[in-house]
């Protein structure tokens, strides 16, 4: 599905294995409602890397993920949703605070603009 979005928010992790169940399910069914009601919010798409194997000039090259292993993708209308009063709000709601920032390390965020 093509992005709708004129720039995406892309947010990376890792979270320790003995709370990886409870990450997951606070991020999809509590951060992520809080996050889409922010206006210029869009589609949330989350990811988890994986090793791989690819071809190229004839060669298979095997590649281990060696970034965060969570990632995160937020279709944004501009990056002033990101400092808006509304953004702030939403991010400090729900459990997300509490039960999972405090385990999240490894963290990056970076915005890109969609071309």
């Amino acid at each position: 599905m093509p992005i709708a979005s004129k720039y995406i928010l892309v947010v990376s992790m890792d979270i320790p294995a003995d709370k990886e169940a409870l990450f997951n399910e606070i991020y999809d069914h509590d951060h992520i409602p809080h996050l889409k009601k922010v206006p210029g919010v869009g589609a949330v798409t989350r990811a988890r890397g994986e090793p791989f194997a690819f071809a190229m000039a004839g060669v298979v090259k095997n590649v281990e993920h060696t970034g965060a292993r969570y990632t995160a993708i937020y279709e944004i209308d501009d990056p002033k949703v990101l400092t808006s009063a509304a953004w702030a709000k939403a991010v400090e709601a729900g459990r997300w605070p509490a039960e999972v920032r405090p385990f999240a390390t490894n963290r990056s965020h970076a915005v890109f603009k969609v071309r």
